[in-house]
């Protein structure tokens, strides 16, 4: 699990809600996703989805990634 957005630099964080991911794994805030794709998957045209949270437990025994990431582009780069 990336901590940021993959078009925004909007903290994802791993136990909380607020995230969405398409069938590529790209994600997103919802914000950015709507105002950047209308609510769809920029790589296949299909839905996005509330990105799943990791419980804390988990997240002790497998921490989400610290490195951030951004496609270079925003959310449409792999067009």
């Amino acid at each position: 699990m990336r901590p940021n957005g993959d078009c925004c630099e909007a903290e994802l964080a791993p136990g909380e809600e607020g995230a969405v991911i398409g069938s590529f794994e790209r994600a997103s805030c919802t914000d950015s996703a709507e105002a950047e794709c209308g609510g769809a998957c920029p790589t296949c045209g299909g839905a996005l989805m509330g990105r799943p949270t990791r419980a804390p437990p988990l997240l002790a025994r497998v921490p989400a990634a610290a490195e951030r990431k951004r496609r270079h582009g925003g959310y449409h780069a792999t067009h």
